[in-house]
């Protein structure tokens, strides 16, 4: 397994630092394994092992630690024992109860170094949250990039080309697992990962009683990825198909899709307006290869699954991205870092005069300086007027 660097990049400096280190992202997207590789270079610094607690709680051995007052006593216990510094390690805390009560005690009665995950984007903000205000540091963990993907091709003697990575890596996505699973179908494991994220992190978490209609919601939102829609469409498209529910319901169940990670929302922005909007916005799949193996439909949109990946690619890049819009131009997105903005245009082929003047004059009728990208399954460099454009391998290369 590869080091995922750019994480222990952003986590090295605060080892020792007395804020709780929280890794979230969806179900078998490596938090655990990054957990370890945290272990590993505490290790490699001089910490003894014993002064390294690490629990799954998601294993049944560990069952009794659900009780957060049962973990509480044991993890005291064991600190009082090492008698110094304890780094403290808790995989899938969101299973424990008030274990925002726990971790939040730890900081105060020990001397200890937490790192905790937990796959549910609304493990911070829920009430009892509020004991930990300030206190934590939050890291969101997605599934390989193409740069990873390629990292472990080559490290598991896989690779030949970038392009053929890049047609693997459409197809069957970035899941880390998935890269060790070899001469059996990865059908079966991605089908088998997206029903344990639905089952354990949407239907059991959320106490859904009408499954269908999760599950053709969700089906509606993986082939529609990168589409423009609203509650209401999506509440009006279910109910020509037979289901019976309210956009009340559509709403409820995409936000309880939203915080398993299985899917993410990209806000609209006015450019000319300086505002958010409050409406259509458009949902990308965490993974292509969850997206690919539960979409409806058989037919596969280039354009659709291009804009996927450079959207999942912005935001492991630390960018907070939104879709712009300019009077009636859209910018498929504006990707904020600080001070930074970037302005990107993705297609599958600058194939027609037509499309280069789309997607290039879009871009064109922004009046600032701010840089400006088109990417594109092509080759020959289209760039100009200031305008850069890449080939969507290279760019994800980071070539």
């Amino acid at each position: 397994m590869i080091l995922r660097q750019a994480y222990l990049d952003k986590i090295i400096p605060l080892i020792d630092k007395n804020l709780i280190k929280v890794l979230t992202g969806v179900r078998r997207s490596g938090k655990t394994v990054l957990l370890s590789q945290i272990q590993d270079l505490l290790l490699s610094r001089g910490v003894p092992k014993d002064n390294i607690i690490s629990i799954s709680l998601e294993s049944k051995k560990n069952k009794k630690f659900k009780d957060g007052d049962i973990l509480y006593e044991y993890l005291i216990s064991a600190c009082e024992n090492i008698g110094s510094k304890v780094y403290i390690f808790l995989d899938e805390i969101q299973v424990v109860s008030k274990w925002e009560e726990v971790v939040a005690s730890l900081l105060v009665d020990v001397d200890c170094d937490i790192y905790i995950s937990g796959s549910n984007s609304k493990l911070l903000s829920g009430e009892l949250a509020t004991l930990i205000a300030g206190r934590y540091i939050q890291i969101h963990v997605y599934p390989f990039t193409l740069s990873e993907a390629k990292l472990i091709q080559q490290q598991n003697g896989k690779y030949t080309s970038d392009e053929a990575l890049f047609a693997d890596y459409l197809r069957y996505g970035g899941l880390p697992m998935r890269f060790s699973l070899e001469n059996i179908s990865l059908e079966p494991y991605l089908s088998d990962t997206y029903d344990a994220i639905v089952v354990k992190d949407i239907i059991q978490r959320n106490n859904i009683k009408d499954i269908g209609l999760l599950n053709m919601i969700l089906a509606f939102l993986m082939d529609n990825i990168a589409n423009q829609f609203s509650a209401r469409s999506i509440s009006a498209a279910l109910k020509a198909n037979g289901f019976n529910t309210t956009v009340e319901t559509v709403i409820s169940y995409i936000d309880y899709i939203k915080k398993a990670m299985v899917i993410y929302s990209a806000q609209r922005y006015d450019i000319k307006g300086k505002q958010l909007l409050t409406t259509n916005e458009k949902y990308y799949a965490v993974d292509l290869g969850l997206r690919n193996c539960v979409k409806a439909s058989g037919e596969i949109d280039y354009n659709k699954l291009y804009e996927n990946i450079v959207y999942l690619e912005l935001l492991f890049r630390g960018y907070d991205v939104k879709v712009g819009k300019s009077d009636e131009y859209e910018i498929d997105f504006i990707a904020y870092k600080g001070s930074d903005i970037l302005y990107i245009q993705v297609c599958y082929l600058l194939a027609s005069p037509e499309t280069v003047e789309r997607e290039f004059g879009n871009l064109e009728r922004i009046k600032d300086n701010y840089p400006k990208y088109v990417v594109s399954g092509d080759i020959p460099d289209f760039s100009r007027n200031g305008i850069k454009h890449y080939n969507i391998i290279k760019f994800l290369l980071n070539e």
